[in-house]
Order: C-alpha cells, then sequence, then structure tokens
C-alpha cells in the first residue's frame, strides 16, 4: 500500500469502443491524471489514451479532483477506485468542543470492503482520530501518475 499526494485532475474521454460483439459502440470513460492546469491534464490524458485507442476520441471533460491524496493498492486484483470520505476529530482548545474535518481520498481496491481495509492500513500511522463517513464506488477506469521523461530534463531552447 502506497500513497500519492498530488494536484489531480478527473477527465472524460469519448470515443467508439469495438465491443466483446464486435459492434461499434460510442462510449464516455472516466480517468485521473496528475497535472498542474488543466492544459497539462488535456495534454497528459491525450498522450496516455492515444496508445490504448485506435481512431478518434475526444476529451470532453475535465475538472479538479475533490481529493489530494491517493491511496494505491498492492493487490494485482485491485481494478476498481472508490472515494472515501474521511472525518478528522480534533478538540477545539477554546471552547472544548469536538470538531470534525472532512477529507477525501481515492482508494485503489477489489471490492467494497478491501476498500475500507487499505484506508484503515493506510491510516494506521495517524495518530488523529478519524471516523470513516463515507466509501462509494467511482466509475473510474484507471489513474495515471505523473512520470518523469527524458524530454523533462533537456532545458528549453531560448
Amino acid at each position: 500500500m502506497r500513497s500519492r499526494t498530488a494536484e489531480w485532475f478527473e477527465t472524460k474521454i469519448k470515443y467508439e469502443k469495438t465491443m466483446e460483439d464486435g459492434m461499434q459502440k460510442k462510449v464516455t470513460e472516466q480517468y485521473t491524471v496528475d497535472a498542474l492546469s488543466f492544459t497539462e491534464a488535456e495534454r497528459r490524458i491525450t498522450e496516455e489514451m492515444s496508445s490504448y485507442i485506435s481512431g478518434e476520441f475526444e476529451v470532453s471533460d475535465i475538472k479538479k479532483a475533490a481529493y489530494k491524496e491517493i491511496f494505491f493498492s498492492d493487490d494485482a486484483n485491485a481494478d476498481r477506485w472508490y472515494k472515501a470520505k474521511l472525518q478528522f476529530i480534533t478538540i477545539d482548545e477554546k471552547t472544548e468542543k469536538e470538531k470534525r474535518s472532512n477529507v477525501n481520498y481515492l482508494v485503489q481496491a477489489s471490492t467494497f470492503q478491501q476498500a475500507v481495509n487499505n484506508i484503515v492500513t493506510a491510516m494506521g500511522g495517524s495518530m488523529i482520530d478519524y471516523v470513516i463517513a463515507a466509501v462509494t464506488e467511482t466509475q473510474l477506469m484507471d489513474v495515471f501518475e505523473y512520470r518523469k521523461t527524458e524530454k523533462d530534463d533537456k532545458p528549453e531552447m531560448e
């Protein structure tokens, strides 16, 4: 189990997909990419998808993700993505009242129960009290992390 904090963008891709029966069907799939801006997110998802999709496709939507951190599973069967809302519990020193702050995460798992287990594992080293307020399965197909390339090391021409 590993986690990654970054600026994540959720994207939607529309394209003609060849189904198992050989028929063509227009589909929209969701992906998450690690990027610094909307422009970079569009460029990155276009680069990533061009190796998977033969033919034309369209980036139909890009939005900032409601989460900054993703928990990646080591399980090869973990092919689903779950949004998890955790409430961190703190005590206000002045009023001595309990305060809850919501934080969203994306969790990779093969089942709902494994998603909950992965959250517990990822939060195991945390000293702060928390409650798992919600876990819902998403329609995300995959997450693309930033990978450094050779061209990133080359200085730009003046």
